[in-house]
Order: structure tokens, then sequence, then C-alpha cells
């Protein structure tokens, strides 16, 4: 039987009603919760956890710097976005945008450390994984101004994700088909990410009309990501736990700031952080 968005569990995609509900819940909890779904933290997270199971599983050194490079470039430019961008983003994200105005200092020399140990982990990686990285962050510094179209949003913001935590430690392995299968794996995963992030983006009329259509197209890049994971060479199947995660996360989705930060997001780290733990014991 067909199920519509409607019909879907959702908290509210309204502002007044979404701040109202965080607001009731206590302090301390309530703290804790914005700071995790809000700060630069968790895409940073998600990217140190995915570049560090992707060179894990392609044997590729330094797979710590790698990692590192990943977390603090992700941080930087996701952490830039917020602080920038504030304005329109109280359309689309007011509980997040009430959250960066009200920590901007502590949010800005966050940045700032950032920003440094990213330009000291750029010169200790290969040059040609620095050069990949200052590519693919001039991109993220032009977000501001392409995020208003959901689908060149979801291609460029995935395929940034993928030249990172494929391409790094693609070019130390030479770029075989190994590398073919893990960029194919997170593409799907990420797809299906931002596709879902963006069913709440006001700025997409397609979406608007559309919400069923997307989360279907979402859950199925997500499931294929499973199924590519699993028939790729035996190195790789542990980075299934990623769409596979993801996949979870989109079947009971909610259209609400936290469970898109949290759930739709989080899926990405718990998928990593699942699949580093496989990888160590295998």
């Amino acid at each position: 039987m067909h199920t519509s968005l409607n019909e879907v569990p959702i908290d509210s995609s309204d502002p007044a009603h979404s701040i109202r509900a965080l607001r009731s819940l206590p302090a301390g909890f309530r703290r804790a919760l914005a700071g995790l779904a809000f700060s630069n933290g968790l895409p940073a997270a998600i990217g140190a956890s995915v570049c560090l199971a992707s060179s894990r599983a392609l044997e590729a050194e330094p797979a710590g710097r790698f990692a590192l490079v990943a977390a603090c470039g992700a941080f930087v430019v996701y952490g830039l976005d917020r602080l920038r961008d504030t304005e329109r983003d109280r359309t689309t994200s007011p509980l997040r945008t009430e959250f960066v105005l009200r920590h901007r200092l502590p949010l800005s020399v966050s940045l700032a450390l950032a920003a440094l140990i990213l330009v000291a982990a750029l010169c200790l990686i290969p040059r040609e994984a620095a050069v990949l990285c200052v590519a693919v962050g001039g991109i993220g510094l032009l977000h501001r101004r392409l995020k208003g179209w959901a689908a060149l949003k979801a291609l460029y913001v995935s395929a940034a994700w993928v030249a990172i935590c494929a391409g790094l430690p693609g070019i130390v392995v030479g770029f075989d088909a190994r590398v073919g299968w893990l960029a194919g794996v997170l593409a799907l995963a990420f797809g299906a990410n931002l596709i879902a992030s963006n069913v709440g983006d006001d700025e997409s009329r397609w979406l608007r009309e559309r919400p069923e259509s997307a989360l279907r197209v979402a859950r199925a890049m997500a499931v294929l990501g499973v199924g590519v994971a699993l028939s790729s060479p035996p190195e790789l199947r542990a980075l299934a736990w990623i769409p596979l995660a993801e996949t979870l996360a989109l079947l009971r989705f909610r259209q609400s700031e936290h469970y898109g930060e949290l759930a739709v997001d989080g899926a990405l780290l718990v998928g990593a952080l699942t699949a580093l733990i496989h990888q160590s014991l295998v």
C-alpha cells in the first residue's frame, strides 16, 4: 500500500513549532543535542571516519593524515558556509542558524584553529593529494552561491566527498579497479544522504512538490550502494555498512532539522565507524 510523506512520522518543518519543541526539552539535553546536531564537528567526524575506512580498505598510507585532512577540510568548508550565510539559512535551517548566531565566537575560533591544522596537514601528504584537496576546497567555497539548486547541490557535494574519501587513497594506490568500486559505493551513499537532506529545503520547488519521489530515489540509491559494496572486492565489503546505515535512517524519514542532522547525516558516521570496527576484526 502506498504511503505518502504526510503519513510518515514528521516532527514539523515549521520553524516556530520546531523551536518550541526544542525549548521544551531539559536544558542540558538541549545543549548537548544542539551541539551534536549543529556544530561543524559532525561533518568533520564523517570526513575522518569515511576517509579512514576507505584508506584502510585500500591499504593506502598515510591513512591517518588523510583522515585528518578530510576532517579539518569538512570543518572549515561547512563552518564558513554556516557563519557566512545565516540570512538564507534562517529559512531552511532555523534551529541550526539560532545555534550558530548564539555561538559565533567559539565557532569562529575553532574554525581558525581547524584551518591552521589543515594547512599543516596538507604539507604532510603527497603533493598530488594536497592539490586535489585544494581543488575540492575551492569548489566548497562556492557552496554559498550554488546550494540554491538542489539537483546541482546533491551532485557536486557528493562528488566532493567522493573525491576526497576515495581520491586521496586512490592517489596512493594508483586508481586501480578497487577505487572505482569504492567511488561507486560512496557516491550512492552520499547521494542518497544529500537528496534526503534536501527534502525539507524550501529553496527547491521540485522537492517541495514531490517529496515522496525524492525519498524513493534516495532509498533506492542507498540500497543499491549496499549491493555494490557486497559485490565489490572482499577488502571493500566492510564499507557496505555506510549505505546500509543510511538505508535504515531513511526508512522512517522525519522532515525535521534534528532528524536530518542526527539521523540522516549521523548515519554516515555510524556506518563508517561500524566499517572500521569490521575491518579491525577481519
